[in-house]
């Protein structure tokens, strides 16, 4: 499924190359009295509007980047792992776990700036970039492996990381990528040059009423110290906590704060030498352990986990039944695996659904406010953000599940978590029709478990039995909220 930026920006990219480069990058200029690089103004865009879709552009990155960084964690271990290895494998993954949640504090942050500014928010993820200078690059699932840890590695990047070994991971990334991998960084310092300029986007901009409305972290930190990352353990002793920065904004000081947080802590905008705390040089350090591996031994840190594992038909058949027979024996390189095997294809709608209702509890949580100290979790925003976590923690256990059923009757290769989303994320208007829609999810989830159920082993069992009982108990409150409106 392509987001909306996309289909948009495709259409431009098809009709006019010089077009593209100007809506894509919008290349800086360098300003006449200071020498500085200065951002140019895209063709039909006033600098609000080009600074919310820069925002719509940072929110699908981190999006991206969170599920791609879930999946590859979601691949690691098993027991094909050597004995000896076990520990740092388990370490790798904790670590991986921990970036991938801080990405969502990334989200949800970037969420609150498009909120102060009166714009739409934008929970969608890039399927298919259109070939901005933005996104780092094509998005695709991967098991955990140096190649794929390398396009992290790069994305992750400071602007002037160079050197020998930078040189030859950006080459180890972009054999693997199909292209040079681009910096995140990038975009959090487009967007810092734009808010910073009061002529461009005036105070009057930033909408401090909002507040209410917004992602606190007082709701969503949940067990992470706030900024104070690395003084508890997490579930692996030797791996420290995530430090979630999820932040409130209401003048251009707190957007400008957000954004330099961000990129400090995850693009690395601001480097911090041998500094832990930044997504890049954990990824970084994770890389260089690996690399010590032999090679075999790298092949088994993770699963034979399939390429973007899908519960959709998305090969064309008869183009391949055509290449079959012009190139006997032809075995054209597939981007996407679908599952057939039953249980496995349950499991995957499942995880579907589940991730669909993560996406729409995060939207619908922005739709109501919340009291202003943050404190009171029984309220219908408290309860949205509650089941938000609920299914992160389903997420996890139903990955869990797939990444060890086979992907098919013939393939060694295992099934994997499909991350595909929703045919929308669009809410209804009606807060009355927001709740029906939270219902219909639940009822559909019930019909998949009883599906499930028929066809997984006696293990497997206590979990939907457990599933089963908290969305009857979800249901019931939902169902309550509707009788009284």
């Amino acid at each position: 499924m392509r987001s909306r930026i996309s289909r948009h920006l495709t259409f431009i990219q098809e009709a006019s190359p010089q077009m593209r480069q100007l809506v894509a990058a919008s290349p800086p200029r360098v300003g006449a009295d200071s020498g500085k690089m200065v951002p140019v103004l895209p063709p039909e865009f006033s600098w609000l509007d080009y600074t919310i879709i820069l925002l719509h552009v940072a929110a699908e990155i981190e999006h991206s980047l969170m599920v791609q960084y879930l999946f590859a964690a979601y691949s690691m271990g098993g027991s094909q792992v050597p004995n000896a290895h076990k520990a740092k494998v388990r370490e790798w993954q904790e670590t991986i776990l921990g970036i991938a949640k801080e990405e969502m504090g990334h989200l949800v942050t970037v969420q609150n700036l498009l909120k102060v500014l009166g714009a739409p928010l934008n929970l969608d993820r890039e399927d298919y970039p259109w070939g901005s200078d933005f996104y780092p690059y094509q998005f695709n699932l991967q098991r955990f492996a140096l190649p794929s840890l390398a396009k992290y590695v790069c994305a992750e990047s400071p602007p002037d990381w160079s050197g020998p070994e930078a040189n030859e991971i950006k080459q180890v990334a972009a054999l693997d990528a199909g292209q040079d991998v681009n910096q995140v960084g990038t975009l959090y310092g487009r967007l810092l040059d734009i808010l910073s300029n009061k002529e461009w986007i005036p105070d009057t901009a930033f909408q401090g009423a909002t507040l209410p409305y917004q992602a606190s972290w007082d709701e969503w930190g949940r067990g992470y110290r706030l900024g104070d990352r690395g003084q508890e353990s997490g579930n692996v002793p030797a791996v420290r906590t995530p430090d979630l920065l999820i932040i409130q904004v209401w003048s251009r000081d707190t957007a400008l704060s957000a954004l330099r947080q961000i990129g400090k802590q995850g693009e690395a905008i601001e480097e911090l030498p041998n500094d832990e705390r930044s997504h890049f040089n954990r990824f970084l350090g994770i890389y260089r352990e690996m690399s010590k591996l032999d090679p075999a031994t790298q092949e088994l840190v993770s699963r034979p986990v399939a390429k973007n594992p899908t519960t959709s038909h998305l090969l064309n058949e008869e183009a391949l039944r055509t290449l079959s027979e012009a190139v006997p024996n032809a075995q054209p390189e597939r981007e996407n695996w679908e599952i057939t095997e039953d249980e496995a294809l349950s499991w995957g709608h499942l995880f579907n659904l589940r991730y669909r209702m993560l996406l729409v509890n995060i939207a619908s949580a922005f739709k109501l406010a919340g009291p202003l100290d943050n404190s009171d979790s029984t309220t219908a925003r408290g309860g949205l953000i509650n089941r938000t976590f609920a299914e992160m923690y389903n997420l996890r256990a139903i990955a869990g599940i797939l990444v060890q059923l086979p992907l098919d009757a013939q393939s060694p290769q295992h099934a994997g978590p499909p991350f595909e989303m929703p045919y929308t994320l669009d809410l209804p208007e009606h807060p009355h029709d927001r709740w029906i829609q939270q219902r219909e999810l639940f009822r559909a989830a019930r019909i998949l478990i009883d599906q499930t159920k028929q066809l997984a082993p006696p293990e497997r069992q206590g979990f939907l039995a457990a599933l089963e009982d908290s969305d009857a108990l979800a249901l019931d409150q939902i169902e309550r909220i509707i009788s009284r409106r």
